[in-house]
């Protein structure tokens, strides 16, 4: 079984200022590769804005299912290390994406040399922050279903998903409403759009003193 090839990039050289993507096409990509991925490896074939995009949602998936294992009570110590280290190389990595999303918008304000006014007001979040809510919210969305059609659960319990389906649901129109317009403004220069550095400190073994408190544990011993 293949994954699709996306196409959720509308750059246009005569439209200087329309946004590079539409939210509501993104969103109908990250729902199709939720499902998708519960069936297969999760892997895509997207390269550009695509591939960053589709990079974060994959590294939100496996920290999902990661998150899942670690909160079963029958999993042993040892697998919980596993899991808990696993969590962290999955947390960093999708930082990582969300700044590598920005920083492809960045890039493409600067092709197209736009700029917005020093007075123009920036956003409390970036694009790429909130297409990792909005990839968080489908597989929300697509577990929550899961509980909405369980065979084996009452029907206070199905009917108990639904009602939040419904608040899901709604909050990813929402979502997808205020996304659109924050790329719109950002390329029509009525936003700046700076990137949110994480400056995550417990995976830099620089940085985190357990870290690097342990190695020269480890090199006095060694001495």
């Amino acid at each position: 079984m293949t994954t699709p090839t996306f196409s959720i990039q509308t750059i246009s050289t005569t439209a200087h200022h329309t946004p590079p993507l539409t939210v509501a096409a993104i969103d109908e990509m990250l729902e199709y590769l939720v499902a998708h991925w519960h069936k297969v490896e999760p892997a895509h074939q997207e390269e550009g804005l695509g591939g960053r995009i589709c990079d974060l949602h994959r590294f939100n998936f496996l920290l999902w299912h990661e998150e899942d294992i670690a909160r079963s009570p029958e999993v042993t110590d040892a697998r919980i290390a596993q899991v808990k280290r696993a969590i962290d190389k999955y947390n960093q990595a999708r930082n990582d994406a969300i700044e590598k999303t920005d920083d492809w918008l960045i890039e493409e304000l600067a092709r197209r040399e736009i700029v917005a006014g020093p007075t123009a007001p920036a956003a409390t979040e970036t694009p790429g922050a909130a297409i990792d809510r909005l990839s968080i919210l489908e597989l929300r969305r697509f577990h929550m279903q899961e509980q909405i059609d369980r065979a084996d659960a009452t029907q206070e319990h199905r009917e108990k998903a639904a009602s939040r389906m419904a608040v899901l649901d709604m909050q990813r129109a929402h979502l997808i409403e205020a996304l659109q317009r924050l790329i719109g403004e950002i390329f029509a220069g009525q936003r700046p759009l700076r990137v949110f550095r994480q400056m995550k400190m417990y995976n830099d073994p620089s940085m985190n003193p357990y870290l690097y408190k342990a190695g020269q544990t480890g090199k006095r011993t060694a001495a």
